[in-house]
């Protein structure tokens, strides 16, 4: 199959698609698909919205028969030697699994806009851009001529990324005969001495624990916007990191965040892009991919996505104790982690994974996940006098299983962490992973051994933690954002969106907070408009505190048995 892509009008965001089909074909008719979603956004992407103007032609021009049978099949008279389809792309999504097109660069994810014939998936696919002369080309794709690119199949095409554009800023580094390639498109000024050390370091420290890479080579495609941004997008042998704003990039706050991601990302080349999930092998374009396994490949990457950063020395003890921080945050602020286990939640990622949903029903594949491989970690490293660790199962996964083309299981993680570690982790699997369950009791236990702590601190804002109520000001009206289960405010009916209008007797305003501060006793008397509908209602403050922040940090005296766990965790 032929691709070839061009802009016929920059500014209308517009990118037309060619297709070119050579028969025979196996019937009179025949199916283009366009992809329901893309490997790493474990939802449905329906991209066939922003399809429009669908032509297809014979060999000599002329007009074929077609229909659409569903919402991304196109049904294709194929009586004939050659099929051509073209149609337009709408590329006006600047993050890092999408398309964008602007005077400055073409930036595509094929699998938003490459169709695909089910019969003809493993057939060689040729790329070709239509673009200046003297524009570069980032991308994993192989080279086979002047902007002209070949992948293997249409999956390898589904997953090769590419931008091109004439200010590309590009430097590369070599790690165990691996070539690993940056690529700045945007604003920016970049530090390349620096960038390329850093990027290096955690790059040696993945190749030192996994033993050998998944690809010949690797591409980190970095769009740095304007405005702020983070998102991160792994494949096999490139990533997409989008980063904002550009011009600071190297600033400690982003440059942290930029390698934070490309971390992540890069690990994932391992886990989830060659160690798959049974389900996952092979991916299936056209419907929902449901797993229970979330947690080992989202959860176990953000885990050791900034462990990574602390081995390889860019994050001090202190530095990765505030990021796993952040985790135990989000899930202490989330009553999901009473409903929904974080095996459920994988499952239903397609649902809602990636927006809030219904109040308090679902937890993270990332934050939950990772929480819970770094329990796992600890309880294997503690099972074996830290001979053995999460690093092991890691490495038999990719060994045993991704090398040989084999997906795993959720009950194939358990068995390898229990073979691992000498012993069983019924209990765990049961009562954390498949069981919706607050993890902080459990995590404060196990992190101890390695002179860790996890430390309460009480909400500064009283409203928040005696009557378990968040608010925030939406164009100087107050409004209640978050209502923890059981608090005061949860007992007096309030709702999340309800607005607050007045506290004893006195309007609120931007200094809400100090308001409630400045009233004494345990009852509080709110104006609420509700629906429209405004009433008085009465808060009784209790003896409890909600939503306080949670953080991890060293406990003041480890002891040597401690420093020598944790020290060999960090591998120092």
């Amino acid at each position: 199959m032929k691709y070839t892509f061009s802009v016929p009008a920059e500014h209308q965001r517009f990118v037309k698609v060619d297709i070119e089909l050579k028969g025979p074909f196996n019937s009179d008719k025949m199916e283009l698909h366009l992809p329901s979603w893309r490997p790493g956004r474990y939802e449905l992407g329906n991209f066939a919205k922003n399809l429009k103007g669908f032509e297809v032609s014979d060999e000599n021009g002329k007009p074929l028969a077609f229909h659409k049978s569903d919402k991304d099949t196109w049904v294709i008279d194929a009586k004939c030697k050659i099929i051509k389809a073209s149609y337009l792309y709408y590329a006006a999504q600047p993050d890092a699994g999408a398309c964008y097109l602007d005077h400055d660069q073409l930036y595509i994810n094929p699998v938003h806009c490459c169709m695909y014939c089910d019969d003809r998936m493993d057939e060689r696919c040729e790329i070709i851009l239509d673009v200046p002369a003297d524009w570069q080309v980032a991308t994993g794709m192989k080279a086979a001529g002047n902007f002209v690119f070949e992948c293997e199949n249409f999956d390898q095409l589904a997953d090769s990324p590419f931008i091109a554009s004439p200010s590309l800023q590009h430097k590369s580094y070599e790690v165990n005969g691996v070539e690993f390639h940056i690529w700045l498109q945007g604003n920016c000024n970049p530090g390349w001495d620096q960038i390329i050390s850093d990027f290096r370091k955690f790059t040696e420290v993945q190749l030192k624990m996994m033993g050998s890479f998944p690809a010949n080579d690797f591409h980190f495609l970095v769009q740095l916007l304007p405005t702020p941004f983070y998102h991160g997008v792994e494949h096999l042998n490139s990533t997409v990191l989008a980063l904002g704003p550009g011009h600071n990039l190297m600033k400690p706050a982003l440059y942290s965040d930029f390698l934070g991601v490309a971390s992540h990302e890069l690990f994932h080349c391992w886990n989830v892009k060659t160690i798959r999930p049974v389900e996952m092998l092979p991916y299936n374009f056209k419907k929902e991919n449901y797993s229970s396994s979330g947690y080992v490949y989202e959860g176990v990457t953000t885990y050791y996505g900034d462990l990574f950063l602390g081995r390889s020395g860019f994050f001090s003890f202190d530095d990765l104790m505030s990021e796993y921080s952040v985790r135990v945050q989000k899930h202490m602020d989330n009553s999901g982690r009473f409903n929904y286990a974080v095996a459920e939640s994988s499952f239903d990622t397609w649902l809602d994974g990636y927006v809030p949903g219904v109040p308090g029903r679902k937890t993270s594949i990332y934050d939950e996940g990772c929480l819970l491989a770094w329990m796992l970690d600890f309880m294997i490293r503690n099972a074996t006098n830290s001979e053995k660790s999460l690093d092991d199962v890691m490495r038999i996964l990719y060994q045993d299983y991704a090398l040989k083309n084999k997906g795993y299981s959720g009950d194939d993680f358990q068995k390898i962490a229990e073979q691992v570690a000498g012993t069983g982790f019924d209990d765990f699997f049961r009562n954390r992973v498949f069981k919706a369950s607050s993890l902080d009791s459990l995590l404060n236990e196990i992190v101890a051994l390695a002179g860790i702590q996890l430390v309460e601190i009480a909400a500064g804002l009283m409203h928040e933690r005696k009557l378990g109520m968040k608010l925030e000001n939406r164009g100087g009206a107050i409004f209640i954002a978050n209502i923890a289960p059981g608090s005061p405010a949860a007992k007096a009916g309030l709702l999340k969106d309800d607005e607050l209008i007045g506290v004893n007797g006195i309007r609120t305003d931007g200094s809400v907070g100090d308001l409630f501060d400045s009233f004494e006793g345990a009852e509080l008397k709110l104006l609420i408009a509700s629906s429209r509908k405004i009433r008085e209602q009465m808060v009784i403050k209790d003896a409890k505190n909600y939503w306080s922040k949670f953080v991890l940090k060293s406990v003041d005296n480890p002891s040597d048995t401690q420093l020598k766990f944790r020290n060999n965790w960090l591998q120092k």
